[in-house]
């Protein structure tokens, strides 16, 4: 029996995938634990019964909605990756030394994982639970690349081993990629496992029989984290789904009230929240959404196509990989009006090529095996160290 330490940051999206890896884990007789600002957060996705580490976190900050590109970057790296690792170090050093692990699982982003592992002598995973990384983002910004070393080579000197050299983002040991190359394209030295999906409790009622069988049904969603800045574009979906009514039907998920109180609409939902996995696993036809990596692979796993409005941090990178394999249309999330909106639905509704690649990428993601196939290579480098 082995021990794996699941270090996360406190955010929906990089949790979920390490939910059913966890459960694999405990299935072979393994001890496991997570290190996490947010207790709450992941027993809530977890479980009431996950062991959880408690350690500091950071706060994401309220990023100005017009960055963009390298600004981006740097302010989530400077005003939130780079403070929450520090945060989270002491947390981990002491899971470390209470749980004892044969072998740490540090989220990508998750850095205090990786260099804490390192300094300890303690073997490291890395979870990742986007495959931006993987593209070389900061191909062709050598002045942004040189600052990001920077930052790193200090982080290291504060919580990792200051003779490493190892990037923490990248396991020496072993990288585990929630996605597959179909969708993210050839990586050297990455172990494709697919996404992790796993039962998770629903996070409310959702009116069922409010769906009409004789039309399509589009689900649009900006994720956890874009309450901030969603409430144009969700108007402009609202408009373009109400022009298609005769054929398509809309659930818009809106957890910030940003289109006002939900009325009488025989056509498009307007809910807070929606049993994601459920109501794709019902029928989705499209999805709309902001290209975070675990809506796009959740709609994918599913064989639905999207259309794809990145916002920030790796989503532009996720949604070029969606639109590269065919899978969806790309449109721009801060100036997509309800007619480019309704044609891009139009294409991925009625063209076949994109549902078509859609069922590629969903043949490719169930061979690879999922949480099973990550908890199997995990199982493996425990044994091999």
């Amino acid at each position: 029996m082995s021990g794996f330490l699941f270090v996360v940051p406190p955010l929906t999206g990089h949790i979920n995938p390490t939910v059913g890896v966890a459960a694999e884990l405990r299935a072979r007789g393994h001890r496991v634990a997570w290190v996490c600002a947010d207790a709450r957060l992941v027993r809530g996705l977890a479980g009431d019964d996950a062991e959880v580490f408690a350690c500091a976190g950071a706060p994401e900050g309220s990023r100005p909605p017009e960055l963009r590109g390298p600004e981006a970057l740097r302010f989530l790296w400077e005003w939130y990756l780079l403070p929450l690792a520090e945060a989270m170090a002491p947390g981990v050093r002491m899971a470390v030394a209470e749980f004892r692990p044969d072998v740490v699982v540090a989220d990508q982003q998750a850095f205090a994982g990786a260099l804490v592992a390192e300094r300890l002598g303690v073997p490291w995973a890395t979870s990742a639970t986007t495959s931006a990384e993987f593209t070389d983002p900061l191909s062709g910004l050598p002045k942004v690349r040189e600052w990001l070393d920077e930052r790193l080579a200090d982080l290291r000197a504060t919580i990792g081993d200051p003779a490493g050299t190892t990037d923490p983002r990248f396991s020496p040991h072993l990288v585990l990629a929630f996605s597959t190359p179909e969708l993210a394209g050839q990586r050297a030295g990455v172990r494709w496992a697919g996404p992790s999906i796993a039962a998770r409790p629903s996070p409310s009622e959702f009116p069922w029989e409010w769906l009409d069988a004789g039309r399509a049904t589009v689900l649009v969603t900006l994720g956890t984290a874009n309450t901030d800045v969603g409430g144009r574009f969700l108007d402009v979906c609202r408009d373009a789904l109400r022009e298609r009514a005769d054929r398509v039907q809309g659930v818009i998920v809106d957890p910030g009230g940003t289109l006002g109180a939900p009325g009488d609409d025989k056509d498009v939902l307007v809910v807070a929240s929606v049993p994601q996995l459920a109501l794709l696993e019902r029928g989705v036809d499209a999805v709309v959404c902001h290209a975070g990596h675990n809506t796009v692979c959740e709609a994918l796993w599913h064989g639905v196509p999207l259309v794809v409005a990145p916002i920030r941090d790796d989503q532009p990178v996720v949604a070029g990989q969606v639109a590269d394999a065919g899978a969806g249309v790309r449109v721009r999330f801060g100036r997509v009006g309800a007619r480019k909106l309704g044609a891009a639905l139009d294409t991925v509704l009625d063209e076949p090529d994109c549902r078509t690649a859609a069922d590629r990428i969903r043949t490719a993601f169930r061979a690879a095996g999922g949480a099973r196939a990550a908890a199997v290579h995990l199982d493996e480098l425990a044994r091999e160290l």
